[in-house]
Formats: structure tokens, sequence, C-alpha cells
């Protein structure tokens, strides 16, 4: 899975409206890592601009974004024991997306160009603490009780989204853009915030594996094999979810990368979360990746990536009811 990762990060460095050949990216990489760029005289000077201040930034963004929601959608479904959960059924997207339309409307710029990034991170660990708030009861929690408080606090949070569209006249457009996602302009300093969610991430995650298999079994009798459910419930939750809120942040909403990468690699490698994790992150990445790269040099006009992520995930979700409601038991 790694390597299909990394030949699709060079299948996307190269195509575009300028193309650029496989021993030219590698030429300039590594010029680049090296600090020799004056060895780079017999190529078009554009090409490494292009490659490096471009591309790559965004190539490795998403695929840095997909890693990340595949990684939540794993935990989710691990953890409320539902195959439809994803990272947005605790409404942490709307609560970015909240945050973010606020910084939009009110046209807030106290840090710049990361105001909308931040406000979309701020507004999704406000929702998140909202939610585990409410299905908390004498300091335990349910994942039935997780999913409805989600859903509660997501309708509330689409109101007042709806609410801002109107007040936003003619500001609605870049509110709109946003909310379907995206990841033109994106920079190193992207790459880098998607990082250092992302890496803690995965060594929590794996860290509480094994523990996230025997959670599968039922609260009882996952504290009858010793494990703290309260604890690596809440632990995971937040991982997954804080996870979630940088990767909306940077990217805007970018629906059911979540949900079909954890289905797609449990019929490879099988329930074991710990084995699924480890396929599920560079598996969400070349979807994502090979998703942004077909609307970017692909098609005609780069369209939201948003709206190719809903028209690949939702009939796949539509496959998943109906086969739930069949009495189709996903291990």
């Amino acid at each position: 899975m790694l390597l299909a990762v990394i030949c699709a990060i060079i299948l996307a460095a190269g195509l575009g409206y300028m193309e650029i050949s496989v021993s030219d990216i590698f030429r300039v990489v590594w010029a680049k890592i090296s600090g020799n760029m004056n060895s780079l005289t017999d190529i078009d000077p554009a090409v490494p601009f292009v490659l490096l201040d471009v591309r790559l930034p965004r190539i490795l963004t998403a695929a840095l974004v997909g890693g990340g929601l595949a990684l939540s959608g794993v935990v989710y479904q691990g953890i409320l024991l539902n195959p439809l959960a994803d990272p947005y059924t605790l409404g942490i997207s709307s609560g970015a997306a909240f945050g973010a339309s606020l910084a939009l409307l009110a046209n807030i710029s106290l840090v710049g160009c990361f105001s909308v990034p931040f406000a979309a991170f701020a507004g999704a660990v406000a929702t998140l603490f909202v939610v585990l708030r409410l299905s908390s009861f004498n300091g335990r929690m349910s994942a039935n009780t997780l999913i409805l408080s989600g859903v509660i606090v997501g309708a509330i949070l689409s109101a007042g989204i709806s609410f801002m569209k109107y007040l936003a006249d003619e500001q609605v457009a870049v509110i709109i853009f946003w909310l379907m996602g995206s990841f033109a302009s994106r920079s190193w300093s992207d790459v880098l915030l998607v990082s250092l969610a992302l890496v803690p991430g995965l060594f929590m995650t794996f860290f509480y594996a094994g523990d996230l298999n025997i959670l599968s079994l039922g609260g009882r009798s996952a504290e009858s094999l010793g494990v703290e459910t309260g604890r690596v419930r809440l632990i995971l939750l937040l991982t997954a979810s804080l996870v979630t809120a940088v990767c909306v942040a940077v990217s805007g909403i970018i629906g059911f990368i979540g949900l079909v990468v954890p289905h797609l690699m449990r019929f490879l490698v099988g329930p074991d979360n710990r084995r699924l994790l480890a396929v599920s992150v560079p598996a969400g990445a070349c979807l994502l990746l090979l998703t942004d790269t077909i609307t970017r040099a692909v098609l005609p006009v780069e369209i939201p990536i948003g709206v190719l992520t809903a028209l690949i995930g939702g009939p796949f979700f539509c496959l998943i009811f109906r086969r739930r409601q069949q009495g189709v038991q996903y291990d």
C-alpha cells in the first residue's frame, strides 16, 4: 500500500497543464533535498516552481488528509460498532463548517491566511466536547447516545450554517465553495499542519488497536477482559476527532472517505483493527489523491473534490445500508 501511495504521488506530480516526466520529478526533488538547484540548468525553470511550490504541497496534503479521514473512519466504526459510522457521525464536520462559515462571514483575519482553518478547527473541537458532554451520564457513555448526540448537535449547527448563508448575501459563494472541499492553493504549511496531527494520531490508534478489537465484543465483555472501556473509548474518540478536525480545517468538507475505505480494506485483510489501520491509512491517501488528480488534471474544469467523493461514496453508502437491512454482517 505504501508503494501504491508513492506511485500515486509520482503520477499526480507529472499530470497537469504542464506534463513533467518521471526523471525530471526525481531530479528536481533530489536537487531540492541536496541543496544543489544549480544542477537543473537544462530543465525549464518553470518546472521546479510548478513541482515544488504548486503541485507537491497540494498532492501531499490530499494524501495526508485521505489517510487521516480513513484512520478516523476505522476508529469510529470500531468504537460505535456501526458500519455506517464515518468521521462526520459525531457532527465534527458540521462544527468545522460552522466555524469556517462564521470566519468567512465576519471576515475574520486575526491569524492571516490561517484564520478560516483555525476557526474551522475551533468549531470542530468545540462540537466534539459538546457531543461528549451530552452523551455522558454518570461518567459513562454508550455508542447509541454518542450517535444521537452527534445527530442533534449536527442538526443545530446545520441550521446555523443555513442562516449564515442567508446573511452572507454576496459572500455566500465563498462559503459554499469552502463547504464543498478543495485542495487548491495548498502550501507546505498545510502539509506540516496535517502531519503534526496524523503522525501522533497514528501512534495513538496503533497503541490501542488491540483494545479496539476487544471493544467490539461489547462493553461488559471488554471490561471482564481487563479493558478500561470508558478511558479507551474517550482517548480514541478524542484522537480520531482531532485528526478529523485538522483535516477538515485544511481541506473543507470531504465526505465518504472514512466510510468507504475501511469497508474496502476489511474485505482484504479482515476485521483485525491492527491490520485494518495499517492498510486503511495508505488506501485513504491513494483514493483521495487519485480523486483530486482527476478533478485537477483530467476533467476540463476543476470541480470541488467533495462533489466527486460524494458521487463515489453515495452509492457505496446505499449498498452498505441495503445489505445491512438484508442481514449481511460486516465483521
